[in-house]
This record gives C-alpha cells, sequence and structure tokens, in this order.
C-alpha cells in the first residue's frame, strides 16, 4: 500500500510500549471500576463474579453496561388456560404417566423441559376470594380458593375438615386424633418433655394431611414443616398454606429430601402410609439423615397399638405384632432407642452417642451399612436414596439437641455450621444489617407486620437474616438456599428457623397462590447466567397470591428490567432507594393485581 514503509509508521519497541502499557492501565481500572458498579450491594451470597459472566455471555459493550439498565423489550404475558388453576410445573400429574411407578417415584420432582415451560399467568379459580387472615384462617378458609371435595367426603369420619356454606372448617381432627389435635399434641408433651421448653423447635410431619399437627405446634413454639405428595388426597399442601401453615410440596421416594443432614429436632408420621421396614428401611435411613442427634422421631398408627387397633386395620394380631417387633429391631439397629410409648403414640430418639455407629462398620443381615466417605450427607438435591447409614460426623456433639441452645436463644448464637462465605459477616452483624433493612422494608411496604402478609419466602438467603428480623411478627417464613451457592442451610437450621435447597432455573415445590411476599436480594445479579429473568419472575406470579407483594432487592441494571417484565404480568410495582441509599442499588415494591380469567376451562 502507498506510504507503507515510511519510517514514521514504524516507531521502535520501547515507544511502542508506553501506549500499551497506558492501554493495560486504563483497562484494569475499567473493570475494577464495573465490578464495583455491580457488586456494591455487598453480601452475595453466589460470588462477586456471576455479573461479569453474565455481561460476556451477553457480549455486551463496555458503553451499554454503563447505563446500568438490561434492555428488555416489554411483552405481555398471557392467561393460561383455567385447568391450569392448581398447575404445579415439577410435580404435574398429566406428566406422571412418563415416569415408573416403582416406590411412587413418579410423584417425585419432574420438572418439564425447557421448550415445554409455561410462559403463562397462572388464573385463579372462578370465585377466587383474598384469603381468610391469620390466625382466623387456621381455622376456616374459602371454599372457592381450594374447590376439591375429595378429602371432605372420603375423611368426613376422620374430621379433618368439612364444608359449610362458602367455607371449609378445620376441626383439628385426624385419623390418629379423633378427639382433636390439641389433645393428642398434648400427649405427645407428656413423652417428649423437651418439646415443652424450647429444646424442640424444628420438627417435620411426612404425609401430613391438612396440617392440623404443625398448624397446633406454632401455638406451642414449635415450627413444623408439613410435607405431603399430590395423591388422591388433592391439595392436601395448598390447604395447609391456605390455612397459613407452613408447607410444601414433597415424598419420601427415591430421592432425599432437600435438606441438609442433622436439620429437624423432631420428624412425625401419623398413619402415613409410608412402609417403613420395607426396601432395607432406606426411607428410615432418610429420616435418619434429616434428624439432629438426639431427636425424636415419633410414630402413631399401625403398627403402635396393635394390642388395641389391629382390628381396624385389616390384618391379625400377631401379624401387627410382627410388624412392629420388626420396627423395632431395624430402628435399635439404626441407633435409635425407644424413648417413650403410650396409647397410640410411640417415639424414638436417634442417639447422640458416636460409638454406637461402630458396629455398622462390619453390616451383617440383621445390620445395615454405614455410608461410605464419598456420601455427603448434606447433598440433597436430586440426590438419590441409598440403603445406608449416615455417620455422624465430627461436629455430632455440637450438633446434638442437648447441645443445642433453646429456643429462642438458638436464633441469636452462632450455628455451628456457618459457612466459610467471601465477603460475608458475621451473625452479629447480619443480624443488625437486617434489622435496619426490615426498618426501612415496614417503611416501603406498612403491610409487613399485619393480618395482609402471612405466608413468606426468602427466596435466595445466606443465614435466615430476613426471616430473623421478622420473627416476632405474625408471619412465617420459607428460607431458601440455592442449591448451587454455598451450603449455609444446615446454619438457618440450627437457628430455629425452616427452609429448602432449591434451584430457580425451575419451579419450587408449592401450589399456585400460596404466598403473601416473596423476597429477593440479589437473586438475577446472581443466577442471570443460569436462569432466564422471564421465567423466574412468572414462577414468583405463580406462587403469589393475589394482592401479594414482591421486594425485590437488585442492582438498577436489574431493576429496570424487571420493572418492564413486571408490566406484562399485572404487577403494581415501585423503585425505592436503600436503606443506605447506595447509588447502584435499588429496593423494588411490587403487588399483584388481583384479576379473573374471561376463558373456559379446557376439557
Amino acid at each position: 500500500m502507498k506510504g507503507e514503509h515510511k519510517p514514521a509508521t514504524h516507531p521502535d519497541k520501547s515507544s511502542r510500549m508506553v501506549p500499551v502499557t497506558l492501554m493495560f492501565i486504563v483497562l484494569c481500572g475499567f473493570s475494577f471500576y464495573l465490578g464495583g458498579i455491580f457488586n456494591s450491594g455487598g453480601d452475595n451470597i453466589f460470588g462477586k463474579n456471576s455479573i461479569s459472566a453474565d455481561l460476556s455471555q451477553k457480549k455486551l459493550s463496555p458503553k451499554s453496561t454503563i447505563s446500568s439498565s438490561l434492555e428488555i423489550k416489554p411483552s405481555v404475558f398471557p392467561e393460561c388456560g383455567l385447568d391450569y388453576q392448581d398447575y404445579t410445573p415439577c410435580t404435574d400429574p398429566k406428566r406422571w404417566r412418563k415416569y415408573g411407578n416403582y416406590r411412587l417415584s413418579f410423584m417425585e420432582r419432574h420438572c418439564p423441559p425447557m421448550f415445554e415451560r409455561k410462559e403463562c399467568l397462572v388464573p385463579p379459580p372462578k370465585g377466587y376470594k383474598i384469603p381468610i387472615r391469620w390466625p382466623k384462617s387456621r381455622d376456616e378458609c374459602w371454599y372457592r380458593n381450594v374447590p376439591y371435595d375429595w378429602i371432605n367426603s372420603q375423611k368426613s369420619n376422620q374430621n379433618w375438615l368439612r364444608k359449610e356454606g362458602e367455607k371449609f372448617l378445620f376441626p383439628g381432627g385426624g385419623t390418629m386424633f379423633p378427639k382433636g389435635v390439641g389433645a393428642y399434641v398434648d400427649l405427645m408433651e407428656e413423652l417428649i418433655p423437651g418439646m415443652k421448653d424450647g429444646s424442640v423447635r424444628t420438627a417435620i410431619d411426612t404425609g401430613c394431611g391438612v396440617a392440623s399437627w404443625g398448624g397446633d405446634l406454632l401455638d406451642r413454639g414449635i415450627l413444623t414443616l408439613s410435607i405431603a405428595p399430590r395423591d388422591n388426597h388433592e391439595a392436601q399442601i395448598q390447604f395447609a398454606l391456605e390455612r397459613g401453615v407452613p408447607a410444601m410440596l414433597g415424598i419420601i421416594s427415591t430421592q432425599r429430601l432437600p435438606f441438609p443432614a442433622n436439620s429437624f429436632d423432631m420428624a412425625h408420621c401419623s398413619r402415613c402410609l409410608i412402609p417403613w421396614t420395607e426396601f432395607g428401611g432406606i426411607y428410615l435411613m432418610e429420616v435418619h439423615r434429616i434428624l439432629r442427634p438426639g431427636g425424636f422421631w415419633v410414630l402413631s398408627g399401625p403398627p403402635v397399638n396393635y394390642e388395641n387397633r389391629w382390628r381396624g386395620w385389616n390384618t391379625t394380631v400377631e401379624e401387627q405384632k410382627g410388624d412392629f417387633n420388626k420396627l423395632k429391631k431395624l430402628l435399635g439397629a439404626m441407633c435409635f432407642k425407644l424413648y417413650n410409648k403410650k396409647d397410640d403414640i410411640a417415639v424414638w430418639q436417634k442417639t447422640a452417642d458416636t460409638s454406637c455407629y461402630d458396629k455398622l462398620k462390619t453390616p451383617t443381615e440383621s445390620l445395615p451399612a454405614l455410608c461410605d466417605d464419598g456420601t455427603d450427607p448434606d447433598e440433597a438435591w436430586y440426590t438419590p436414596l441409598r440403603t445406608c447409614v449416615s455417620a455422624p460426623g465430627p461436629d455430632a456433639g455440637k450438633l446434638s439437641l442437648k447441645s443445642t441452645p433453646k429456643w429462642p436463644h438458638r436464633l441469636t448464637r452462632p450455628p455451628v455450621r456457618a459457612p466459610p462465605v467471601p465477603g460475608s459477616s458475621s451473625l452479629k452483624h447480619d443480624g443488625s444489617k437486617w434489622m435496619a433493612r426490615m426498618k426501612h422494608y415496614r417503611k416501603l411496604l406498612p403491610a409487613i407486620g399485619t393480618d395482609q402478609i402471612r405466608n413468606v419466602m426468602d427466596m435466595n438467603t445466606l443465614y435466615g437474616g430476613f426471616a430473623a428480623a421478622l420473627v416476632n411478627a405474625p408471619v412465617w417464613v420459607m428460607n431458601v438456599v440455592s442449591s448451587y451457592g454455598p451450603r449455609s442451610l444446615g446454619a438457618i437450621y440450627d437457628r430455629g428457623l425452616i427452609g429448602s435447597y432449591h434451584d430457580w432455573c425451575e419451579a419450587f415445590s408449592s401450589y399456585p397462590r400460596t404466598y403473601d411476599l416473596l423476597h429477593v436480594d440479589g437473586l438475577f445479579t446472581a443466577e442471570s447466567h443460569r436462569c432466564e429473568m422471564k421465567h423466574v419472575l412468572l414462577e414468583m406470579d405463580r406462587l403469589l397470591r393475589p394482592q401479594g407483594h414482591a421486594i425485590v432487592r437488585e442492582s438498577k441494571y436489574f431493576v429496570d428490567a424487571v420493572v418492564t417484565l413486571a408490566k406484562g404480568m399485572r404487577w403494581d410495582c415501585n423503585v425505592h432507594d436503600t436503606e443506605y441509599k447506595v447509588e447502584n442499588e435499588k429496593v423494588l415494591v411490587c403487588r399483584k393485581k388481583l384479576w379473573y380469567s374471561n376463558s373456559a376451562p379446557r376439557l
């Protein structure tokens, strides 16, 4: 080319180093500046580099990132058909035939592939009303909100619930407590004195019915997570959540429950029909895994009290006696001891003595095996059950029920299992931070602390600080820890709170319209490189009750995009400063409108 070899176009090597060095310094400084913008919120529990991965994936220019907004085209999401009013994407009965019947595995989580995901708004049932407020809701709910009659017609003799006019009433009955759940729990407290002094704080109820047991325990200072699958009982969990009682869809089948080891102080089964001694005792091994050392397993129903009950169980007294002896033998081999027994209730305690497990190092026909070193007892997201007993870890003594502070002191004591999270603060500082944030939230959303909000979910927590700041409010909080984040859920249970592992690229294990308030703190910043924002927001819309609220705390980069998508979901949103007016972080407060579908149900 003309002029190609002019000396002026070829400076010497040393002269070229100056602009190159300057350019390198400028680029490094600019990268540091961007990092400050997108991570100014702090306390991002998923790591501070996730946003940079998202930006590189979207191939945004540096100029576009400075604008502090994500360009999202406005869109209006259509309504789903009325036959989707109780849609649970990952536990959809319409898809059950695709999966096997072995150990009822078809009732477990089976999420639809991406190309089958519904991008529509789930409608409420015809005649839906704003739920009855807590605490009145514990005893009654609107029939049209949960319009299912199967339990009412099939379980009427057991007093689970009854329909009167426009309402379902919950008398507090159950299969094994026909005299009412209060008398049933009174007897249980006689058998387990720790239920009355704050020693027992967290509990799980498997096969919970309409969660009357968990509802009664709330007044006794015990926080119970009730679980049941979608089955022919028709919306047990939806009834529980409509009542304002903690619950989620779940089944002990072929996969572990989404909780870490040593979570619950007590586990309960009242004629839940789980075949505890079958398949090598694999279901009891899962109870053993999630139960804290020194914790209690409570069973009522077959084969307990077989001497007086066997006639009603379509069996013989000899068979029931054999089943009870088999159960006692299996539990003894798994380091449980029969703690107490009276009438229809039997209580076993998981030993805190680690020497008990030495015998399991050499399994026999009568002794189960210890899980090997490659089996992590805390791994609990799509993790298959195994016929082995999880050995107690080095912190077993500290995690035992005897060593755990009594409620409410355990809420503010440093948890044994606080994970080392880069950039995270001490529990004391974390508590102060959340008290300041909650004070600010109450100004932005005065409904917090009133009867307008009962069921709350913190969608991506670390230590449960949001829940701890609400401990004196008439709410319960589902603390969700990312299956891809630091394993802090054990610390949350150590504090006497409840929660679950979850991946927000999928639907949560709950019915539609089951939460009054959803709280998001940096979720989109952390997970935008994996999960599409509109799918997360549509799942939030599915979970929210009409006129429910969402608090989204994010960098402004994502807040503007959330506002755009929220309009298409019929949400009203307002953007606010944070409590300390951090420039690049905002708090978005949204409310879901109540609307009714004009479409006819598809048959």
